[in-house]
């Protein structure tokens, strides 16, 4: 079977066309695009301001294991674990001059509301330490301050917003593990 000129040459002509409209098409994709002659460029659109990305407060290593608080000293947060080792929920906290020692603790005492060592009114007392024979534990000021209580006196609250001390009055029953950290 004999192939004529004529069609080999029409046919390499088809398959170099068909090469050069993939190549075109692949090109177009990525070449910048730029106005024709006469006609200026529409303005780019604004993008939106970058979201920030929340700061997150990882768990502190060996803090023990199983459902408990996790309350670091130095870091001023609170860590409330659920039995699967999960952070159900993490906040700052505010304390006063008088820390407990390192280690684990147990909730030994709660008060719904009452009168704090500062005097101030407060509510969601969750007791878990003594230390120089002061009561150390978590409240919310009732009137929702946050201040640091007065130097020239012991105190040993640990305070927090009324929020999150809810949630750690309905986390930190009588006996549950209260894990301190440097």
């Amino acid at each position: 079977m004999a192939i004529k000129a004529g069609t080999l040459v029409t046919g390499l002509t088809a398959a170099a066309m068909a090469v050069i409209a993939v190549l075109a098409a692949q090109a177009s994709g990525s070449a910048p695009k730029t106005p024709a002659a006469g006609h200026s460029a529409p303005p780019p659109k604004k993008s939106a301001p970058a979201k920030p990305t929340p700061k997150t407060y990882p768990l502190p290593l060996h803090s023990g294991v199983g459902k408990r608080v996790v309350y670091s000293i130095s870091a001023k947060r609170v860590w409330l674990v659920d039995g699967g080792n999960k952070v159900a929920r993490t906040y700052p906290v505010v304390a006063g001059n008088v820390a407990p020692s390192k280690g684990v603790h147990y909730v030994f005492y709660r008060r719904a509301s009452g009168t704090g060592g500062d005097g101030k009114r407060v509510e969601h007392t969750v007791l878990f330490a003594m230390t120089h024979g002061v009561n150390v534990g978590f409240s919310a000021a009732i009137d929702g301050s946050l201040t640091k209580p007065d130097p020239a006196k012991q105190n040993a609250a640990i305070r927090a917003t009324r929020a999150d001390t809810a949630a750690m009055w309905q986390f930190a029953t009588v006996g549950s593990a209260i894990d301190v950290m440097p």
